[in-house]
């Protein structure tokens, strides 16, 4: 698998520099970020090719920024500590899927369970678009997402959608084990996956537009999550 982008590549080489068999830099490419590249090869050995743009180009929807890394297949990482997670499901732009990594990677969620069918792939795109966060943060790839809901909820999480008409985030206890389950851009959740949450919440509109962006809408929620988490640490 290739992966392309400076930070992509930069936290490639930080997380799992042993599955990487080369690091790609364009050949016009200079200054402070290139310097950072080559010197975290030379540190951890790993081999750094200077290329011309042609060889740089890969899937047509990646955007190289003169730096691409060359992975082998590896282990997935172990999943985090934290209890609180995400499910996402349809969301059919691969750099809102990366956004959304971005996201829970910085709200410090401690696994991502994308449904398979339907959904994106985690593909270059999506991992340039989320700035690193899917070197770091556990994606596991799931059938039905009611199905894994149910067994959650058998081990004691809570299990919470997100929807316009639900109620605010901060009227709903978002400390201890929860799932916070994400739907796509058209539909949102399916309506299997609705009946199973417990309950759905939402972020009240202000303005004139009805709804923000999936990634927008799923940082204000989860960073509710943050906050009560540190209030409830205090």
């Amino acid at each position: 698998m290739r992966v392309y982008g400076f930070h992509p590549v930069r936290e490639a080489l930080r997380h799992r520099a042993a599955e990487i068999d080369r690091v790609l830099v364009g050949r016009t490419r200079g200054g402070r970020r290139r310097e950072q590249i080559e010197a975290l090869c030379a540190d951890l050995g790993v081999e750094l090719r200077v290329v011309g743009e042609e060889e740089l180009r890969g899937a047509p929807e990646a955007v190289h920024n003169g730096f691409a890394a060359d992975l082998r297949a590896g282990a997935p990482s172990p999943p985090a500590a934290s209890d609180l997670l995400v499910l996402a499901e349809d969301i059919q732009d691969p750099r809102n899927l990366g956004a959304l990594l971005r996201v829970c990677d910085g709200a410090g969620v401690g696994r991502v369970l994308l449904r398979e069918r339907g959904s994106a792939p985690l593909s270059p795109a999506a991992i340039k678009t989320s700035a690193g966060a899917a070197e770091w943060l556990p994606v596991e790839h799931i059938g039905s997402s009611a199905q894994v809901l149910e067994r959650l909820k058998e081990e004691g999480y809570w299990v919470y959608g997100a929807a316009a008409e639900g109620e605010p985030p901060w009227a709903v206890d978002l400390t201890g084990k929860v799932v916070l389950c994400i739907g796509g851009e058209e539909h949102g959740l399916r309506q299997h996956t609705r009946e199973v949450c417990d309950r759905l919440i939402g972020l009240p509109m202000r303005g004139r537009v009805e709804s923000l962006n999936l990634a927008t809408a799923a940082a204000a929620l989860l960073y509710e999550a943050v906050r009560q988490r540190s209030a409830k640490k205090d």
